[in-house]
C-alpha cells in the first residue's frame, strides 16, 4: 500500500476510537454468529493497526492482539478484498505466520469498509483443519461484515463521537475520567485544554470566509493531537474549536507545563492558517476518583483564558483568579435580579463646587449596591462587569428614572441644582438613546437643563457615528453633555472639538498628587487651558486636599469635586448637607 494511503486508512480507523476499548455485546454477538455458520472454533472482528491486528471481538481466542506482519487480515485491510486461505500451510506468503504457529490451519475474511473507502480490517472466521467454502458461508459472512460496519457507523455517530474532526467528544471525556477514577484511583494527572483561536478571530473568519474557516482548523488541529499524542492517548474534541487530553501519569509540574509550550510553539509554525488565529492552552491538576470530572473542564477553562495574557499562552489553573471569575460571574447573575428589586440598589450624591464662589452648584448621581449577601458591592467592582453585557442598557434606563425622580424631588424643595448622571458606551449604540432621555424628562416634569449626561471619550471613540448622532440630538433637545475621566482615553483633539460638550472632567489620577508633583500641575493647567480654548467648562474629580483646591482655583478651573469637599451621601444626608452650607435656594427656574 502506497505510504500515503496507508497513513490515510490509519487516519480513518483512528478517528473511530475502537482501538483499546473494551468488549461490546453488540459486536460479540456477530462474532458467535460468524462462528455459527461456519461451524468453527474461532471467529474475530479484526482491525489493523500500524504493527498489530488487535480484536475488537473475538471468540475462541485469548489474546487481544497478534503482531500485523504476515497477518491475512491486514491484506484484507489493505486490499480491501475477500480472502480464502483453505490451508494456511500450503500458502508460502502464511505458512510460517504467527497463526499458522498457533495451530491454524484454515482463514476467511471479509473486508470492513467505511463509506469513504478505508479499509480497517475484517469479519474473519478461521479453523484448525483445512477446509472449503461454499457460497451460502462467503454471503453469510459478508452480511454479517456489513452489519459490523453498520454497528460501528451508530457507535461513531450516537453521541461519543463528533462528526467533523472524529475525535471523542465532552460526554465521553467526563465518561472516561469516571472509568479512570475508579480504576486507578488516586492517580495524578494534568487534564489539558487548548482553545484554538479568541472569538473576535473565530468572528473574522466566519465572515471572511464562512463555516469552512471552522472546519478546516479543527480537522487540522485534530490530525496534529492524534500526531503528538501517538498510539494508546486519546484526545476529545470537548467544544467546538477546544480539545483536552490527559497527561502521562505523576507529570513533573514545570517540565511537562515547558513541554507544552514547546508543542503550541512547534503546531504553530507548522499551521496554514497560524495568523488567522491564537491558540492557548490551560492545565488543570486531576486526582482522579477524587477530582469531579464536572470541574475538570472548567477549570481548564479558566486557566486557558488566563493563558492568553501570559508570554506563551500556556497557564496552570489558579484558585485565586478562578475564584475571582466565579464572583464577577455571580454578581452579574445577581445584578440582573436586583433591577427588579425594590430594596438593592439606590443612587448617592456627590456635590460639585463652584470654586470662585465655594457654593454648591450641583452633583453626580452615582449607583450603590446592597447585595442581599455580599452587603455593600463596591462599584468598581461591579460596574465594570455589567458595562460589557446586556445589562448596561437597563441599568442605566433604571439611573435615569430614579435620578430624575430624585431631581423633580429638588424642585419641589426649592434647590435648583443640576444633577449628572454617567451614560455607558452601549447607551450610545442605541438609535432612540435621545428619545428615551427626552420621554424620562417629560415623565418627570423636567426641563433638559436640569440634568447633565456624563460619558467617557473613549465610549464616544468606541461608537463612532452612532455615538456622534445621539449627543448631538441631545445637545439639540437641550440637554447638557459632559466628557468623564478626561485624559485616559484615546480621542483625538481633531475629533474632541466635534463633540456637542458643554464640560470636560478632569480624571482624578490626574489630580490626586496635584500638590506634589510639578509635572502633574503642568499636565492638568495644559488640559485646562486646551478645555477652555474648545469652550468647556472645567471640574476637576478627586479633590482631597486644600492645596488641590487652590492650585486648580489659580489655574482657572470652574468646579471641583471630591473628598475635600464632600462624599458620596445618601439622599437625605445630602440634603441636610445642602442645608449645613447655607446654599440658599435658587428662585430661577430655567433648569426646571
Amino acid at each position: 500500500m502506497v505510504r500515503h494511503d496507508e497513513e490515510a486508512r490509519l487516519d480513518a480507523l483512528h478517528q473511530l476510537n475502537l482501538l483499546d476499548t473494551p468488549p461490546s455485546a453488540s459486536f460479540d454477538r456477530i462474532t458467535r454468529m460468524a462462528s455459527q455458520i461456519f461451524d468453527l472454533p474461532i471467529s474475530a472482528v479484526s482491525l489493523t493497526d500500524r504493527d498489530r491486528q488487535w480484536f475488537k471481538s473475538r471468540v475462541g481466542v485469548e489474546h487481544w492482539s497478534l503482531p500485523r506482519e504476515k497477518a491475512p487480515c491486514a491484506q484484507v485491510a489493505e486490499t480491501r478484498e475477500i480472502l480464502i486461505l483453505p490451508d494456511l500451510l500450503e500458502d508460502d506468503r502464511y505458512a510460517d505466520s504467527a497463526l499458522a504457529k498457533t495451530g491454524v490451519r484454515f482463514y476467511a475474511g471479509v473486508p470492513l469498509v467505511t463509506r469513504e473507502g478505508f479499509g480497517l480490517g475484517s469479519l474473519c472466521v478461521l479453523g484448525t483443519e483445512p477446509r472449503m467454502v461454499s457460497a451460502s458461508e462467503m454471503a453469510g459472512l459478508s452480511d454479517l461484515a456489513d452489519m459490523v460496519m453498520s454497528q460501528i457507523e451508530m457507535q461513531h455517530a450516537f453521541g461519543r463521537v463528533d462528526p467533523l474532526s472524529g475525535l471523542p467528544n465532552r460526554t465521553q471525556f467526563l465518561d472516561d475520567l469516571v472509568d479512570l477514577g475508579r480504576d486507578t484511583p488516586g492517580q495524578r494527572h494534568f487534564a489539558v485544554l487548548i482553545d484554538l483561536a479568541r472569538n473576535d478571530q473565530l468572528s473574522n473568519g466566519l465572515r471572511v470566509i464562512g463555516p469552512a474557516f471552522i472546519d478546516d482548523m479543527v480537522q487540522e488541529a485534530a490530525r496534529t493531537l492524534r500526531a503528538v499524542l501517538g498510539v494508546g492517548r486519546t484526545a476529545y474534541h470537548v467544544a467546538a474549536t477546544q480539545f483536552a487530553f490527559l497527561s502521562p501519569p505523576e507529570p513533573e509540574q514545570e517540565a511537562y507545563l515547558s513541554l507544552l509550550e514547546s508543542m503550541l510553539s512547534d503546531s504553530r509554525n507548522a499551521s496554514r492558517i497560524r495568523y488567522a488565529m491564537t491558540a492557548a492552552i490551560g492545565v488543570a491538576p486531576v486526582i482522579l476518583g477524587k477530582t469531579d470530572p464536572r470541574h475538570v473542564l472548567r477549570t481548564c477553562y479558566s486557566a486557558a483564558q488566563d493563558a492568553r495574557a501570559s508570554e506563551h499562552a500556556v497557564s496552570l489553573y489558579a484558585p485565586v483568579q478562578d475564584r475571582v471569575h466565579s464572583r464577577r460571574f455571580g454578581l452579574l447573575n445577581d445584578f440582573g435580579a436586583a433591577l427588579n428589586e425594590p430594596d438593592q440598589l439606590r443612587l448617592v450624591f456627590q456635590p460639585r463646587i463652584d470654586l470662585a464662589s465655594g457654593d454648591c452648584i450641583g452633583a453626580e448621581a452615582l449607583l450603590r449596591w446592597r447585595h442581599p449577601v455580599l452587603g455593600e458591592v463596591s462599584p468598581g467592582e461591579f460596574i465594570p462587569i455589567i458595562e460589557q453585557t446586556s445589562l448596561a442598557k437597563p441599568t442605566t434606563a433604571w439611573v435615569l428614572d430614579a435620578a430624575m425622580r430624585e431631581r423633580a424631588n429638588w424642585k419641589k424643595d426649592g434647590f435648583d441644582l443640576q444633577l449628572s448622571i454617567n451614560v455607558s458606551a452601549a447607551n450610545l449604540e442605541e438609535s432612540d438613546f435621545a428619545e428615551q432621555v427626552q420621554f424620562c424628562l417629560l415623565k418627570h416634569c423636567l426641563r433638559p437643563e436640569a440634568i447633565e449626561l456624563e460619558v467617557t471619550e473613549s465610549a464616544v471613540m468606541e461608537n463612532g457615528g452612532r455615538a456622534m448622532g445621539q449627543l448631538r440630538a441631545l445637545h439639540a433637545a437641550g440637554v447638557a453633555l459632559a466628557i468623564d475621566d478626561f485624559g485616559t482615553g484615546y480621542s483625538s483633539l481633531a475629533y474632541l472639538q466635534r463633540l456637542p460638550v458643554h464640560v470636560v472632567k478632569i480624571d482624578q489620577s490626574f489630580i490626586r498628587n496635584l500638590a506634589q508633583n510639578e509635572r502633574e500641575q503642568a499636565l492638568v493647567r495644559s488640559m485646562i487651558t486646551l478645555s477652555h480654548d474648545l469652550g468647556y467648562r472645567v471640574v476637576a474629580e478627586g479633590v482631597e486636599t486644600s492645596a488641590a483646591a487652590a492650585i486648580l482655583t489659580d489655574m482657572g478651573c470652574e468646579e471641583a469635586q471630591g473628598y475635600y469637599f464632600a462624599r458620596p451621601m445618601e439622599q437625605a444626608d445630602f440634603r441636610q448637607w445642602i442645608v449645613a452650607q447655607h446654599s440658599p435656594p435658587r428662585q430661577t427656574s430655567n433648569r426646571a
